[in-house]
């Protein structure tokens, strides 16, 4: 699992390092690692290092000094180094950049941004903006591209757009989430003996899913396996009970009861034979709750926001299991947050639109996230991008994998259904939506790769992407 912090976080684990360590130690174990990175960035992208072309962006603070003693160790190994200053850098590492041959040359086949550090807000200087538009070619930041804010992954203007980060000592958190991930390009990290504490935010790896995936027991039987219900769809909206339906059929649930309208029903029935479903009147909740033993409930795809569509969700908010909110039920809990209140876990999956009907969203989606749970004491799964999933204790997890192929219609449904199956498995809430979240991403770039886009192909992918998971142990 990887772990990431703050700026903040980051600069209290030096302090006691700094004064402990000979003077220099932690930026040259840092420049260490930087130059071997690009060492492999070169290789992979010309087939060798001798003579190449390596130019670094060089800012005023620690951030340009590792960039220049990164250069010292490129110049040891055959590369060719230039610098341009953007500012005055520090003199001990621009001396030793210059002892070591350090020269103006043409194109480079690299540039290293070792321009603004973590400590960069807000837009960039003129002056460094300019210099961006003058960069061609692949990029490799020094522990944070410049532009990108470290603590939150905001980008205000212009942006370095990096091919590889490289972060020193821990990860930071603006390169895992937002507009910052989307820089960041491939995040790697060196060791340099930092330990910071508890993450500001986690991201899941293949390893870490592979543990938490539910296992069948034996003896094994539906209800271990976990009975998911779904309660979506209506006469104007029927496609979203097929999809939920099915995304949870694909992700393994062990039995998934569909409870709607008479029109949503037939279409069920016919696409997912698999599946108990129940025709009940709209609006009426108590019939909904009355279908048979749920384990987990997902709650509110294409169900209407009027009385009857709030008729069952209160209905299904007021059982003793966990329930997954998504779409209208999300308007439906915005207009009455007393909904929410209830002992059983509840997991909330909004998009940006659906979450600025609880409250302001804002660039930092960490925050907002963690805000929005908090208040309500829930679990809260904000799609996007970089989709971020917080507890109620404030524990929040980000999620790498995805693809454009999910921002088409439907993918949603998908995500909740396959969540709410893992849900109904014994997942906690955190752990069901960072685990769907990720198999999600996966399942939309398979998709991706297979030319099409479309939701049922994004779920059909889901028993496939466990199995190829799984293979890779």
């Amino acid at each position: 699992m990887l772990h990431a912090h703050t700026p903040d976080q980051v600069r209290a684990a030096e302090a006691p390092l700094l004064a402990r360590l000979p003077s220099g130690t932690l930026m040259q174990r840092a420049a260490y690692g930087l130059a071997q990175h690009c060492l492999t960035e070169l290789r992979d992208r010309t087939g060798g290092t001798y003579g190449r072309h390596v130019r670094l962006l060089v800012g005023g603070g620690d951030n340009g000094a590792d960039a220049l003693w990164a250069g010292v160790q490129l110049l040891r190994r055959g590369v060719r180094v230039s610098a341009l200053l953007a500012k005055d850098p520090r003199p001990d590492a621009l001396a030793a950049f210059r002892r070591a041959g350090g020269l103006q040359h043409g194109d480079p086949d690299l540039t290293v941004d070792g321009l603004v550090g973590i400590g960069g807000h807000g837009p960039l200087r003129a002056e460094l903006a300019t210099i961006l538009h003058d960069v061609r070619g692949p990029v490799v930041a020094v522990d944070v591209p410049s532009g990108v804010d470290a603590a939150t992954g905001e980008v205000a203007g212009e942006a370095v757009r990096a091919v590889r980060t490289v972060c020193f000592g821990t990860y930071k958190t603006g390169v895992l989430v937002g507009d910052g991930a989307r820089c960041a390009g491939r995040v790697v990290l060196v060791e340099i003996g930092l330990d910071a504490g508890s993450p500001d935010v986690e991201a899941l790896e293949d390893d870490d899913v592979r543990c938490l995936l539910p296992e069948a027991q034996a003896p094994a039987d539906k209800y271990t396996r976990g009975v998911v219900g779904i309660a979506a769809g209506s006469s104007d909206y029927t496609g979203a009970g097929v999809l939920a339906t099915t995304a949870a059929v694909r992700a393994g649930a062990g039995m998934v009861r569909f409870a709607g309208v008479e029109n949503v029903a037939q279409l069920v029935r016919a696409a997912r034979p698999e599946a108990v479903v129940t025709t009940v009147e709209h609006g009426d909740g108590q019939a909904t709750v009355d279908v048979g033993r749920v384990q987990a409930w997902v709650l509110g795809p294409g169900l209407g926001t009027g009385a009857e569509g709030r008729a069952v969700v209160a209905a299904v908010l007021a059982t003793d299991v966990p329930v997954l909110v998504d779409a209208d039920a999300l308007t439906v809990c915005a207009q009455d947050p007393s909904l929410l209140r209830r002992d059983a876990p509840t997991l909330l999956t909004p998009h940006d639109r659906e979450y600025a009907r609880f409250r302001e969203l804002g660039p930092d989606r960490v925050r907002a996230a963690r805000a929005l749970a908090a208040e309500h004491g829930v679990t809260v799964l904000l799609k996007g991008d970089a989709t971020v999933v917080a507890d109620p204790e404030g524990r929040v997890r980000v999620n790498r994998t995805g693809s454009t192929a999910l921002a088409t219609a439907g993918t949603g449904d998908v995500l909740s259904g396959g969540c709410g199956t893992l849900l109904a498995a014994g997942l906690s809430p955190l752990d069901a939506g960072s685990v769907g979240a990720y198999l999600h991403g996966l399942c939309g770039q398979r998709a991706a790769g297979l030319g099409t886009t479309h939701a049922l192909e994004v779920a059909d992918r889901w028993p496939d992407v466990v199995r190829a998971l799984l293979a890779r142990t």
